[in-house]
């Protein structure tokens, strides 16, 4: 017999991970958030470093944001969070405005701003947004692209803190963040307006959280409304009195919800959305309160509803205050401009409603378009022709070209003004001519406007004001320029393409595969005559694509999702996660080219 004690059960080794050095950060706009100091990668040896590659005008990237935010303060000692700042469009990369937007969304981490994309093309990011870690010994360990990876990232950090603890090279201490110096002004980063009865305004005071009423004069603040009830809160619809007594709805953005807000008694009351994010899968229709939303960023009353810009799934959605109830109206999920049937469209983060009887005009921002629902439910483009085509052209409006625009408002003569945001401009199109003209120019940042007397009173978000204008009788000429986002396009071979969609569940997790299958592909193409084969949507993430030899490039636009869960098989309701991101890939096809396109939604490409 042998009496010696058992020898202990070795711990399980730590999984092996694949490891690249990281490549310097550099950024030509230089650092925002630190006080002044350049930052290197050295000075961040024995920290868990995590970049986080975003633009300002991504709903899917300010998605990120809140996302991370309670890692960043869960880890504060030993996990710096870095946004690299790489912009889509030519306002994104002036740096005043990228200084406005760390503001504006409440980053409180240090930024780089990169305008040239020079980091972005280090580390060979394909898509906004996309998270890479970094370990304490300066070597890249994971890379995830699009929103829902947090929990994934905790996880990784906590294996990070362990095993470098262990071996001495973890240094805990405090950040490099240094916050901006407040700067005192009546409203900060204002959202949307709306006119009330009484002549005053209500404004979306949307950096402070608040609604703030002010005066006649569009300048003397009556009141201030709303202490810890809304968060980035943006559109603003009165209600008619037959359907709400003079109640305005507010989309409390951050918060993914609808409130109501009743000027004479100061009452606040959530009306729909249940403060979570709307995912894939979730409920598309039901009772209000019962139902997630995902970013709702504006509101209009027309056809006897309130129309809901959901921004966050680049739909519209509708809410009836007489039942109760909301539903998906317009729009797959998918982003993209396609035209149509409002079941089968496409929309690229909705921002701007305007109600007229016969239209609901839609400010479609991430295609710089102007757009329409009619009341038949057909969904028409009146200006702009994707994502990526952007500019500052007025004229016939097939030609025409805006920038990002956030609003839009009816005008009396049956044409709308367009809130073209990032071209700083009022811009108008009349159905009647099918033409685009600029009302006026140097307007900072505008995001709505409102129709005050005959007055247009503009929401100017980057100078913190409204701005009151007379409607001129004749359009500003501007000089024409056109854009392209200038990211640098895939050398791909003619022939066939193998896409590979790389997805590494979360240490612990796996695919969830309870239901039937747990990932989704979609893929198409600008123009559609690049996919000669491959097209459409299926089960798996790889996918053998024919590119027709005939056409020289365009846009591969991905879509993928998947679904993994805790793998733990004693555990009847296991928590589970939803991975998704949308890419716009760039191609040329050449000989010689690559004939493999790998894009990674979470893990390594090995």
């Amino acid at each position: 017999m042998n009496d010696a004690a058992p020898a202990p059960t070795p711990a399980p080794a730590p999984r092996k991970r694949a490891r690249v050095r990281a490549p310097e950060l550099i950024g030509k706009g230089g650092w925002i958030n630190t006080g002044g100091k350049d930052l290197k990668l050295a000075d961040f040896r024995g920290r868990t470093l995590i970049l986080d590659f975003w633009t300002f005008c991504c709903i899917n990237c300010l998605h990120v944001l809140d996302e991370l935010r309670e890692l960043e303060e869960k880890h504060r000692d030993t996990v710096v969070i870095i946004g690299v700042h790489s912009p889509k469009f030519v306002h994104e990369a002036d740096h005043q405005a990228v200084v406005d937007a760390v503001e504006r969304y409440g980053v409180h981490h240090p930024v780089l701003d990169d305008p040239e994309l020079a980091t972005w093309k280090q580390y060979a990011v394909r898509a906004w947004p996309t998270l890479v870690v970094i370990d304490p010994e300066g070597y890249v360990v994971a890379q995830h692209a699009g929103e829902g990876h947090a929990h994934a990232i905790e996880r990784l950090v906590e294996e990070l803190e362990a095993e470098h603890r262990a071996k001495g090279t973890l240094r805990r201490g405090d950040g490099p963040y240094v916050p901006p110096e407040p700067v005192p002004t009546d409203l900060r980063f204002p959202g949307k307006a709306v006119l009330l009865p009484d002549g005053n305004f209500l404004v979306s005071d949307t950096t402070r959280h608040q609604l703030v009423e002010l005066g006649p004069d569009g300048e003397t603040v009556v009141r201030r409304i709303g202490d810890g009830d809304f968060r980035e809160p943006q559109g603003l619809a009165l209600l008619p009195r037959a359907s709400g007594g003079a109640r305005v709805i507010v989309a409390d953005t951050v918060n993914h919800a609808l409130v109501a807000y009743d000027p004479s008694s100061g009452a606040v009351e959530r009306v729909a959305g249940t403060g979570r994010q709307w995912w894939q899968g979730s409920p598309t229709s039901g009772p209000a309160l019962e139902v997630d939303l995902s970013s709702p960023w504006d509101v209009a009353w027309w056809q006897g509803k309130v129309w809901i810009a959901m921004a966050g799934v680049h739909q519209l959605w509708t809410y009836d205050p007489e039942s109760g109830t909301v539903e998906a109206a317009a729009g797959t999920t998918n982003e993209g401009l396609v035209d149509g049937p409002a079941a089968e469209a496409w929309f690229a983060q909705p921002s701007g409603l305007a109600a007229t009887p016969d239209r609901l005009w839609i400010a479609d921002a991430e295609t710089s378009a102007l757009r329409w629902i009619d009341t038949d439910g057909v969904v028409h483009t009146a200006v702009g022709s994707g994502l990526f085509d952007f500019g500052h052209r007025d004229g016939e409006a097939g030609q025409a070209l805006l920038q990002h625009p956030l609003g839009v408002t009816a005008l009396p003569d049956g044409s709308v003004a367009v809130s073209d945001t990032y071209n700083h401009a009022l811009r108008r199109y009349d159905p009647a001519t099918n033409e685009v003209t600029t009302l006026a120019t140097d307007l900072r940042e505008p995001s709505g406007a409102v129709l005050a007397g005959g007055d247009i009173v503009v929401v100017e978000s980057a100078r913190h004001r409204l701005t009151r204008l007379r409607l001129p009788e004749e359009a500003v000429r501007v000089e024409a320029v056109a854009h392209r986002t200038q990211r640098a396009a895939t050398e791909v071979a003619p022939g066939t393409l193998r896409l590979d969609v790389v997805f590494q569940p979360p240490s612990g997790q796996k695919l969830d595969t309870r239901y039937g299958p747990s990932t989704r592909l979609l893929v198409s193409s600008t123009p559609p005559e690049l996919l000669a084969g491959g097209g459409g949507s299926g089960t798996d993430l790889f996918r053998e694509l024919r590119l027709d030899p005939e056409v020289t490039g365009g846009v591969l636009h991905v879509s993928a999702m998947a679904a993994s869960c805790d793998d733990d098989p004693d555990n009847e309701y296991p928590a589970c996660h939803v991975h998704q991101q949308d890419w716009g890939v760039p191609v040329r096809v050449t000989e010689g080219g690559a004939a493999r396109l790998p894009l990674v939604l979470a893990g390594m490409d090995g």
